[in-house]
C-alpha cells in the first residue's frame, strides 16, 4: 500500500486542522481532486452550491456565525469570476475565509493559448477583490501555501485570500507532511504607555461612549468591563450584539438619528474601536461626534475616516482589558449618563418607529414571537434599512449577519452558511430579504431544501426593488426605470420544492404565521404582501447625508 497522497489529501486535512466543519461550493472538473479528498475522508460536510457567488456567500456567514474559517472551492476562469463579488462583500465585513479555486494544467498556464477555462490574470483578479491571492507552484509547496493563505486571512484586518491550485498538481502524489497545523496567528498587543496614556486622558472624562465595530466582535468581556464602570456603547451594524442590544448602558446601533447627534454633543469623548465609521453609518462622516479615541489593529485606520485626538495600535479585547484595568477605581461617570443614554435610544426608536407605519405591526410580530436565540440574516432591502439593522437587539455578537458591503442578493445564501453553523445547537435562522434581491440567487433556496437549512424567510414582496422606485420618485421626477420585475408565484416555487409558504396579506397575521414557521423543520417561506399592507410612513431614498455639506 503506497504511502503517497494527493496534495488534494493534503489540502482536506489541513481544513480540518483549522476546524472547519462546512465548505461551500460547485464542483468541478478543475477542483474535483481537492474534493475527493473531502469527500474520502468524510470529516467536512460538503454543500453543494448552485452558484459559486452564492457559495462565497455561505462560507462568509458560516464564519462570520461560528468565529472561525470560512470556506468556499470553486472551479477555474468563469467559475472564480463567479465568486468575485461575493469576495468582495467578505472583504468589506472582514471575514477570514479561504477560497480554494482550480487552474488549468500548469504547462499551459500564463500562455494566452485559448486553453479551456484559461482566464487571462486570474489571480490579479482575485488579489483585487479579497485580501490576497496564491498560486501553489508544486505539490510540494501546497501545504506551506494554504498556511500562510490561511495566516493572512485571519491577521487583522481580517479577509478572504484566495489560493489557485492546478489541476495538475491537485492530483500529484506525495507523502503526507508529518506536521500539517495551520501557523499561529499573533493578535498585536498595544503599546503600554499608548494604554497608559489613553487611560490617563479617559479617567477625567465623565460621559464617555464607546463605538464598536465589527473589528470588536471578539472583546464582549471587555466592553462589559467597561460598562459596568459607567462607558456608553454605540455599535455599527456589524457590532451588534457585543453588548446585549437591550443592556441599559447601549445606544445599540442608533446611530445616526438626530436626537442621538444631540446626545453626542453631550458626551466629552467617543472611543472608536474596530470600526471605520463608514459613510452610511455618519452622514457621509458629517455626523458630528464627541472627541475621538481611536483602538485598531491595523495602523492605517489612524484618522482614516475622521480626525482623532490619540490612536492607538492594538487588538481590540487586549487593548480594552488593558484600559479597564488602568481604570478601575478612577474612571467617575456622570450619575446621569445612562438615564440620558436610555432615553436617547427610546427617542430613537419612536423617531425609526414613526417612519413605518403599518409595518409597526411587523416589527411588533418579530419581536413578540421569534425566540431570542436565533440568528438574525439581512439582505439589502427597504425593510432592512429601515428597521432590521436596527432591531430586534441582539444578544451576542455573532447572532446576526448582513450584506455589509450594501449588494442585494446575497440574503438567502448567507441564511444557508448560517444555519449551518448554529443548527447542531437547536437554534433556528431568520433572513429578511425582498423580492428583488432574493431573485438573485433564487437557486440557492433548492441548496436550502437539499441541506435541510433550518431558516425562516421572511420575503418582503412589493413587486420591484423599492428603493430604487423611492430613489426615481425623489431625484428622477417619478420616472420609475426598470425598477418593476417580474416574479414567480412563490407558492408555486416552494410547493415544487416541498417547502412550506404562507402569504400574508394583513400583519395582523404575521405573528401566529412565524410561530408555526418557527416550529417547522427545515426551510420556510413567509411571503408579506406589501402591496396588501400599504406604504411605509415615509419613503427611504438612499443612505441619508447632509444636505449642505454633500461632497461635490
Amino acid at each position: 500500500m503506497s504511502d503517497l497522497v494527493t496534495a488534494g489529501d493534503i489540502a482536506a486535512v489541513f481544513l480540518e486542522r483549522c476546524g472547519v466543519d462546512h465548505a461551500f461550493g460547485v464542483i468541478s472538473i478543475h477542483n474535483m481532486p481537492v474534493l475527493d479528498g473531502v469527500f474520502r475522508r468524510n470529516k467536512i460536510n460538503f454543500v453543494p452550491a448552485r452558484s459559486e457567488g452564492g457559495a462565497v456567500n455561505m462560507a462568509d456567514a458560516n464564519a462570520r456565525v461560528r468565529g472561525g474559517l470560512g470556506v468556499a472551492v470553486s472551479s477555474t476562469g468563469t467559475a472564480a469570476g463567479n465568486a468575485c463579488g461575493a469576495i468582495v462583500e467578505a472583504m468589506t465585513a472582514g471575514t477570514p475565509l479561504l477560497h480554494l479555486t482550480g487552474q488549468i494544467d500548469s504547462a499551459h498556464l500564463d500562455r494566452q493559448k485559448g486553453f479551456i477555462h484559461e482566464a487571462p490574470d486570474q489571480l490579479g483578479m482575485l488579489g483585487a477583490a479579497g485580501k490576497g491571492a496564491f498560486r501553489v507552484w508544486s505539490a510540494d509547496t501546497m501545504l506551506g501555501t494554504l498556511r500562510e493563505a490561511v495566516k493572512l486571512a485571519f491577521t487583522p484586518p481580517m479577509g478572504p485570500v484566495s489560493v489557485e491550485i492546478p489541476i495538475d498538481i491537485q492530483g500529484a502524489k506525495i507523502p503526507m507532511p508529518a506536521n500539517i497545523d495551520p501557523l499561529p496567528v499573533l493578535a498585536p498587543d498595544p503599546a503600554e504607555d499608548a494604554v497608559d496614556a489613553l487611560a490617563a486622558a479617559l479617567a477625567s472624562k465623565k460621559r464617555v461612549m464607546l463605538w464598536l465595530g465589527g473589528g470588536a466582535r471578539h472583546a464582549a468581556d471587555s466592553v462589559a468591563r467597561l460598562a459596568q464602570m459607567g462607558f456608553g456603547v454605540v455599535t455599527s451594524v456589524q457590532g451588534r450584539g457585543i453588548l446585549p442590544g437591550d443592556d441599559p448602558h447601549s445606544l445599540g446601533s442608533f446611530n445616526l438619528q438626530p436626537v442621538v447627534e444631540e446626545f453626542y454633543g453631550t458626551c466629552d469623548a467617543m472611543v472608536v474601536v474596530g470600526s471605520r465609521l463608514r459613510s452610511n453609518e455618519t452622514l457621509g462622516y458629517h455626523l458630528k461626534l464627541p472627541p475621538i479615541y481611536q483602538i485598531d489593529a491595523d495602523p492605517r485606520a489612524d484618522g482614516r475616516s475622521y480626525p482623532v485626538d490619540m490612536f492607538v495600535c492594538g487588538d481590540s479585547g487586549r487593548t480594552l482589558d488593558a484600559l479597564a484595568d488602568r481604570l478601575a477605581g478612577k474612571f467617575k461617570p456622570d450619575g446621569a449618563f445612562v438615564s440620558d443614554i436610555k432615553t436617547t435610544r427610546a427617542a430613537a426608536e419612536e423617531t425609526m418607529r414613526g417612519a413605518l407605519g403599518p409595518y409597526n405591526e411587523v416589527v411588533d410580530a418579530v419581536l413578540e414571537t421569534v425566540p431570542r436565540d436565533f440568528v438574525w440574516v439581512r439582505d439589502i432591502t427597504l425593510s432592512n434599512t429601515i428597521w432590521g439593522n436596527r432591531l430586534p437587539p441582539l444578544d451576542g455578537p455573532r447572532d446576526g449577519v448582513h450584506a455589509l458591503g450594501g449588494g442585494i442578493g446575497q440574503g438567502l445564501p448567507m441564511a444557508i452558511g448560517a444555519a449551518l453553523a448554529v443548527q447542531g445547537d437547536g437554534r433556528k435562522t431568520l433572513v429578511l430579504t425582498g423580492d428583488g434581491g432574493f431573485a438573485v440567487t433564487l437557486g440557492e433556496l433548492a441548496t436550502a431544501k437539499q441541506e435541510n437549512a433550518d431558516i425562516v424567510i421572511l420575503l418582503m414582496n412589493d413587486g420591484g426593488y423599492g428603493v430604487i422606485k423611492n430613489i426615481s420618485d425623489a431625484v428622477y421626477g417619478g420616472r420609475r426605470q426598470y425598477s418593476d420585475i417580474l416574479g414567480p408565484d412563490w407558492g408555486v416555487l416552494c410547493d415544487s420544492l416541498d417547502i412550506p409558504h404562507w402569504g400574508i396579506g394583513d400583519a395582523k397575521d404575521l405573528a401566529t404565521t412565524l410561530k408555526q414557521a418557527f416550529e417547522t423543520d427545515g426551510p420556510a417561506l413567509i411571503e408579506i404582501d406589501m402591496k396588501s399592507i400599504g406604504d411605509f410612513a415615509q419613503a427611504f431614498a438612499g443612505p441619508p447625508k447632509r444636505a449642505e455639506e454633500d461632497d461635490c
